[in-house]
């Protein structure tokens, strides 16, 4: 039977490096980038690529890409877009490429390109992402990005769901995912009040952006499948080997 492990944060991925070419990765990131990449092809997008630096997205806005930056929850100026799903719409993101960085997800993505396949998770791909791991059947890692480095609410709560729902078919192998599924029991019944106490919410507050919340909770509605590979984020069923 295939196992689940869940790596908490990025600080401790290194732990993990050495198998991870055997194993199927989800990249989490729900507040906001894996949410908003669903998003994104949901409304249209082509392809998607992660980069590491403004700098770079930059670069490729002026070859005609669309370029989204984000930094401590913050649109950088100069750019298109910054990370909230309500700016990809279908009038600003159909068709398109889009060369976005990000405080955590992006990096998170860079970070295991090794893997078997990288997955890219949100609760608006939850079935459609469960689906497709229970037909591989492979040895999984759940991926939080965190929030520089530290554990955040809300990327593990969706590992527990993501385990909860593989739970007949899996293997659960360590106690962070054991952690997981119980904070997502905790907090199923109603996601939006138990976020409420996450620092990521809060900050979310502060800036005035709490109605990214809502639609970064709305389950299925997105079925997209995002898939990470050569560098690059494509739908899985416009990518012949994945």
């Amino acid at each position: 039977m295939p196992t689940i492990e869940t790596i908490i944060s990025p600080a401790i991925f290194h732990l993990y490096e050495e198998e991870i070419h055997h194993k199927n990765v989800v990249v989490i990131d729900i507040l906001r980038a894996t949410t908003t990449m669903c998003t994104a092809f949901k409304n249209g997008a082509t392809e998607i690529l992660p980069v590491a630096k403004p700098e770079d997205a930059a670069a490729l806005q002026k070859m005609g890409w669309i370029a989204a930056a984000e930094r401590h929850g913050e649109t950088v100026p100069g750019f298109d877009l910054g990370n909230s799903p309500q700016d990809f719409t279908k009038e600003s993101v159909n068709g398109k490429k889009i060369a976005i960085t990000t405080t955590n997800g992006t990096r998170a993505l860079q970070m295991c390109e090794a893997a078997k396949a990288v997955f890219v998770g949100s609760f608006l791909n939850l079935s459609q992402l469960t689906n497709e791991l229970q037909h591989r059947g492979d040895d999984l890692l759940l991926f939080c990005a965190g929030w520089k480095d530290k554990f955040n609410l809300e990327d593990t709560l969706f590992a527990g769901a993501v385990a909860t729902e593989l739970s007949a078919e899996f293997d659960i192998f360590d106690d962070a995912t054991l952690a997981a599924i119980d904070l997502y029991n905790s907090a199923k019944n109603d996601l939006n009040k138990y976020l409420q106490k996450a620092s990521h919410v809060k900050r979310f507050k502060s800036l005035h952006i709490e109605s990214d919340l809502d639609v970064c909770l709305k389950i299925d509605s997105a079925p997209v499948l995002p898939v990470f590979k050569n560098g690059v984020i494509v739908q899985m069923n416009n990518e012949q080997t994945a």
